[in-house]
């Protein structure tokens, strides 16, 4: 087993083991304003949440996100999510491919084709290693081996910091990142990891071909925190593992800066209010990661139970707001924004 694979099961279990959010800072959502209208005129079981995002329909404005891969017990967790996103019709962002293009046994705990042939399914490569030599060519490999519809490109420089030889060159990064984007064949999102993207990073992203961007702002896992306790088995740089923009602010920042490119809300998103009110902060969509973690180990049906539940919650947060579906809130956001 290579070094990457037992970092990447060494990062389950401390999510397993350990409180690994943020401790100090929110979301931000919470002081979200949601509206309450005692007469709603709308039928709870007429609400549509149905949306369309990457070019497919999903069921809800909602993905599974990136998680893992790399190891056995990677790949029965990313099976299981993958089985419960085609049961229940939302999408699915796959954990860091690294170890799967430099280590090809790795690559079958990726391949989720054959129980989710219909999912939306985004792949995943980080921006240390496009700083290394990878580019367009790795990428389309990274979407191609595994079916993916598009490629996320993570950045998360603080991470990085926390690890024993993170990939920590990030001179030059913002030129590497708009030629490796530019020359791509594959649809490419940019995101965080959790400690989220402000406002100027993402107006110097401006004017390139995104098909998305995810904020994954700070309020949920920190992964300063997890690689910290990967890494010396107890919180150190504890100040260093609360950095980062709350999402509720990310959103704000992101959806100002790139009013036209379609934003993916993550970093905390534990309810179906908590997705509304990313909708009504400019979000097209929401990724949940770590609450589908545990449930991920006791199997399909726990999974599809937790969609299931943020599904109806968002559905009553819209009910009671008077909307009647998510294109309605999407839209009252944008007139507003005007």
């Amino acid at each position: 087993m290579s070094e990457v694979q037992r970092r990447k099961l060494k990062h389950i279990d401390v999510c397993l083991a350990h409180d690994v959010q943020f401790q100090t800072v929110t979301t931000g959502l919470e002081a979200v304003p949601w509206p309450y209208r005692a007469l709603p005129e709308v039928n709870l079981a007429d609400i549509d949440l149905s949306t369309t995002f990457l070019g497919k329909r999903l069921s809800a404005p909602l993905l599974i996100g990136a998680m893992t891969g790399g190891a056995e017990r990677a790949r029965t967790i990313n099976r299981t999510l993958a089985e419960a996103a085609q049961a229940t019709g939302i999408g699915l962002m796959l954990g860091s491919q690294r170890v799967m293009l430099d280590v090809p046994g790795a690559l079958s705990s990726f391949q989720v084709r054959n129980v989710a042939p219909d999912i939306l399914l985004i792949g995943n490569l980080g921006l240390g290693q496009l700083m290394k030599g990878y580019g367009p060519a790795e990428l389309e490999r990274a979407a191609a081996l595994v079916g993916a519809d598009a490629v996320a490109v993570h950045l998360n420089p603080l991470q990085e910091a926390m690890q024993a030889s993170g990939d920590t060159a990030y001179q030059g990064a913002t030129a590497r990142l708009h030629q490796v984007i530019r020359e791509s064949r594959v649809p490419l999102l940019v995101k965080e990891v959790g400690h989220g993207i402000s406002g100027g990073v993402a107006a110097s992203l401006a004017d390139l071909p995104l098909a998305a961007l995810d904020v994954a702002g700070a309020g949920g896992t920190s992964w300063a925190r997890v690689e910290a306790l990967a890494r010396y088995g107890e919180v150190r740089f504890g100040p260093l593992c609360e950095v980062g923009l709350p999402t509720a602010q990310a959103l704000r920042e992101c959806r100002a800066a790139l009013p036209r490119v379609p934003l993916v809300a993550s970093g905390g998103i534990r309810s179906g209010l908590d997705m509304a009110r990313a909708l009504t902060l400019g979000a097209h969509v929401n990724a949940v990661a770590l609450p589908f973690l545990p449930l991920a180990l006791e199997g399909v049906q726990a999974v599809i139970d937790h969609i299931e539940t943020l599904k109806q919650e968002l559905r009553v947060a819209l009910f009671v707001a008077g909307y009647r579906s998510v294109r309605d809130v999407q839209a009252r956001t944008t007139e507003l924004a005007r």
